[in-house]
């Protein structure tokens, strides 16, 4: 069955483990074996987004296994290797105050105090100290995801990010 409305990325699956079906996720929850917590993932096809159950899974040293029904042997989790873990939005907690889904930040329009578009958020980046927004406009910008200091306000109903971001 395919989805249609874009999911949100919590990882993808980067290898196999063992003989009988599991593979290794490399997960972008915090923390890593956060992403088992749902247990219908979607699994990015060239079809589109198709609906799988995990069966079981846990963290495994610095990584998160799991198998994944239907997916019995290793050659049939073989053909898993790259694939996009997505969860429906809906299925998905609600986020509160100053917190944000990357994905509901992708695209967003990115505005300094004098009212100039910078660009659009690509994607962000983790650096360990803060996140970071890739903006692309007339050139490639980093700038720091840290509200009430670079970040000013996010507005996602208008598709718009305030920033005091120097750019020159």
């Amino acid at each position: 069955m395919g989805v249609t409305t874009q999911p949100v990325i919590l990882g993808r699956i980067s290898g196999l483990f063992g003989v009988r079906g599991w593979v290794k996720v490399y997960s972008y929850t915090e923390p890593r074996e956060a992403v088992l917590n749902y247990g219908r993932w979607l699994l990015s096809s060239k079809e589109g987004w198709q609906e799988a159950t995990v069966a079981e899974g846990q963290r495994h040293g610095k990584t998160v296994i799991a198998r994944i029904e239907g997916y019995d042997d290793r050659d049939a989790a073989a053909r898993l290797i790259g694939t996009e873990i997505g969860v429906p939005r809906e299925d998905m907690p609600e986020t509160g105050g100053d917190q944000y889904y990357w994905s509901d930040l992708e695209g967003l329009r990115v505005v300094g105090r004098d009212g100039a578009e910078l660009g659009r958020v690509d994607y962000l980046l983790e650096t360990g100290a803060n996140d970071v927004m890739v903006v692309k406009g007339e050139t490639e910008r980093l700038i720091p995801f840290v509200m009430d200091k670079v970040v000013l306000g996010v507005d996602l109903a208008s598709g718009e990010i305030r920033v005091d971001w120097e750019w020159d």
